[in-house]
């Protein structure tokens, strides 16, 4: 039986940031990943935005992983020349009552780490952003946007420069963890199996089956699967804003957003959309409860402008009835499991957090 060092599952933006860092320490790498290339699920369908760090709980992973994942992302980038552009959001509010929030906002993100939100009236937030209707605003700097695939395509370059290799079509089929290995079987129609001293199960979607398929895994210690679809709408018109433009946050989200790619074509969403099958169709009549959000900030948006667009799944392990989740970051003193480390509910700020979990799950190897 094959022996290597280091298995890592999935080859998502956090599968990849972390095989580079196992790599570059010097670990022997597989990345075993289903599809037939990197990326191609939560990861390539997204907002593209590089966070902030402004609204998850104070304290919690997903505050501390952002903000720090957030600088480690932009210095990436630019030692790099990755596509990304540091344009800044604003957090509009249209109403008195909205208004109201914006310093409860702007408290709680200087909790999280983030020091350079600026609180605006609404005059100086429509001299960045002349067609903004809006009361007030806070202006967040170092939300930007970026480019996903470059940037994987970098991870994936240096992961493989350092050693590590990948195997596409290889889906996890089972593993078994015992004496201080564990003995993985995966692959297709002809199935491999492999011995490792490390598995790293950064699966995203399919998180919790692949430890549901590691014997020895504790299953009290797997959280439940849900899936939260998010639809995306594009704009036929040009949009006339140089930054991402948020309303005040709603209960159960952050409202119809705008943001922007990286040659300036605005898109609007995600929404929430709790499906019990993966399914990726937009459904054109949803543009229906967007247009009425996106006017409230953007009062002369065309009608008919709005068109399908693509939509993302976020691995939630909560049910719908919870606001909010954390990210769940497992080593061996958390299931037992020696040599095994589980990122469950990897969802946004995944993306802006992958350099910051990777260098995590460093730490729970031991390396």
């Amino acid at each position: 039986m094959d022996k290597v060092d280091c298995i890592v599952v999935g080859a998502g933006v956090v599968g990849l940031a972390v095989a580079r860092k196992l790599a570059q320490a010097g670990r022997e790498v597989i990345v075993l990943e289903e599809a037939e290339a990197i990326g191609t699920i939560t990861s390539s369908r997204n907002s593209e935005v590089i966070h902030a760090g402004i609204y998850y709980r104070a304290g919690s992973w997903m505050a501390r992983m952002c903000v720090s994942g957030k600088h480690a992302l932009y210095r990436y980038c630019g030692e790099r020349g990755i596509p990304h552009k540091n344009c800044g959001k604003l957090i509009v509010a249209t109403n008195a009552k909205e208004t109201e929030k914006l310093q409860s906002i702007k408290a709680h993100a200087e909790a999280n780490g983030v020091l350079d939100m600026q609180l605006l009236a609404g005059e100086a937030a429509r001299a960045l952003e002349p067609a903004l209707a809006c009361d007030a605003a806070l202006l967040s700097p170092s939300t930007g946007i970026i480019d996903s695939h470059a940037y994987m395509l970098s991870l994936r370059g240096e992961a493989e420069g350092a050693g590590a290799a990948f195997a596409f079509h290889t889906p996890l089929i089972r593993a078994k963890a015992a004496a201080g290995v564990i003995e993985v079987e995966a692959g297709g129609e002809a199935p491999m199996t492999l011995q490792c001293s490390l598995l790293v199960n950064a699966a995203g979607l399919s998180a919790t089956t692949v430890a549901r398929n590691i014997e020895g895994m504790p299953l009290d210690r797997i959280p439940p699967a849900y899936l939260a679809k998010g639809n995306y709408f594009s704009c036929n018109a040009r949009a006339p804003f140089s930054r991402l433009i948020y309303p005040v946050p709603e209960p159960g989200g952050l409202g119809v957003h705008l943001t922007l790619d990286m040659a300036g074509q605005a898109r609007f969403g995600p929404d929430v959309e709790w499906i019990e099958t993966i399914n990726y169709e937009v459904d054109p009549s949803r543009a229906e409860r967007f247009y009425p959000a996106i006017r409230k900030y953007w009062p002369t948006l065309p009608d008919g402008a709005l068109m399908p667009s693509y939509s993302g799944i976020r691995p939630k392990i909560v049910p719908p009835a919870v606001a909010t989740q954390d990210f769940l970051m497992q080593g061996p003193r958390d299931h037992g499991v020696a040599g095994l480390i589980n990122l469950f509910g990897i969802e946004s700020p995944g993306l802006t957090s992958s350099l910051a979990i990777a260098d995590h799950v460093a730490e729970l190897a031991n390396i």
